[in-house]
């Protein structure tokens, strides 16, 4: 996905312990394992060399098991944690310069997030929960509560502004916690696993409200998550830590087509194709139905978008080869055989 740079990371390191200074130079002298480093130095290493760049308004989901150091990581975007090493750049500003009052200024202006944990105020109405960022900034009561109340609505919960949190379902509760974090119409949202409390039919729900809120509001995110399911839904691209390393950067298809080794193999083994592959993946060029005595003039054309599920449905009925268009322009073939085999290679075999 290509655009403006909104959040680059460099060489981030985050190594808990008193020795952690020692351990990071051990780690990059002598090349320490995990365990070698807590053994050695009694230290964990919690982020371990990860660079990356997220663009205006992608969805950058991080995902991994759990010890895998993404939500150590995604801390480090606003400094609630302090990186052992490494450099964190958002909207050009350098956030490792800032000193503790730029800092809370940075937090507040540009950076909105979403826990799992909801954390809303029990004392304060829904509306003062939501306005709760702007009250912070000193905004006049009166504007605060304006834009609240039409944050609410964004959310579809402007009935609510009233109700206190324990009035509300936990499904509710986490759609307030959203509308806190755009009150403040940050730049960039931090959202880590944000749903994964919550039973998996308001979790689904939840997903799409929040993919259609994306398309409105068009923020920057970077949304954690350890559900593959989930990050394959909402996310433009996808990056998979394990021990603290970055594994694979890439979107949902790269990943599945071409997993950058075998952890990352099993990780998606489980994930359907159907909706994750596209026609540009599968296509052989023109030239492969040449031999063939080409096309006939009634042959079904598709967008190179077009996902597996779709394809398959049209082969069904259709013996001939389809042709793939990018923007009106024939630029590759599917075959049966194309689709057979892209759906075998994603069915583990015994």
């Amino acid at each position: 996905m290509q655009g403006e740079t909104v959040i680059e990371i460099s060489n981030v390191w985050k190594i808990f312990g008193a020795n952690q200074k020692a351990a990071l130079t051990a780690v990059r002298d002598k090349g320490l394992s995990k365990a070698d480093v807590l053994a050695e130095y009694n230290a964990v290493v919690g982020v371990a060399d990860v660079s990356l760049s997220v663009n205006r308004g992608e969805i950058f989901c991080i995902m991994g098991l759990s010890g895998s150091g993404k939500s150590t990581l995604v801390r480090h975007f606003n400094r609630l944690l302090e990186p052992t090493a490494g450099k964190i750049e958002i909207e050009g500003t350098d956030v490792m310069a800032l000193g503790p009052r730029e800092l809370q200024h940075f937090r507040n202006r540009k950076i909105g997030m979403v826990f799992q944990n909801f954390a809303l105020m029990p004392h304060r109405s829904v509306l003062d929960n939501v306005a709760m960022p702007l009250e912070i900034r000193k905004v006049a009561k009166n504007e605060r509560m304006r834009q609240a109340a039409a944050i609410l609505d964004i959310v579809e919960l402007g009935a609510w502004g009233s109700k206190f949190a324990h009035e509300l379902s936990g499904g509710m509760q986490q759609r307030v916690g959203l509308a806190r974090a755009l009150a403040a119409n940050p730049d960039v949202l931090l959202m880590d696993e944000p749903f994964s409390a919550l039973d998996p039919l308001i979790r689904r729900q939840l997903q799409d409200e929040f993919i259609r809120l994306s398309k409105i509001l068009k923020k920057t995110t970077i949304f954690i998550t350890h559900d593959l399911d989930e990050a394959v839904r909402i996310g433009d691209r996808i990056a998979i830590m394990r021990d603290g390393k970055m594994v694979q950067i890439g979107t949902a298809e790269d990943i599945v087509m071409e997993p950058a080794d075998d952890y990352v193999a099993d990780f998606v083994a489980g994930i359907s194709r159907l909706k994750v592959v596209h026609a540009h993946a599968v296509m052989q060029p023109l030239e492969a139905v040449a031999t063939s005595g080409g096309l006939p003039a009634d042959v079904l054309r598709v967008e190179e978008d077009a996902t597996l599920s779709t394809l398959i449905n049209m082969a069904i009925d259709n013996d001939h080869p389809i042709v793939v268009q990018d923007k009106g322009r024939d630029v590759g073939v599917i075959t049966r055989a194309d689709l057979l085999r892209t759906v075998i290679e994603g069915t583990e075999v015994s």
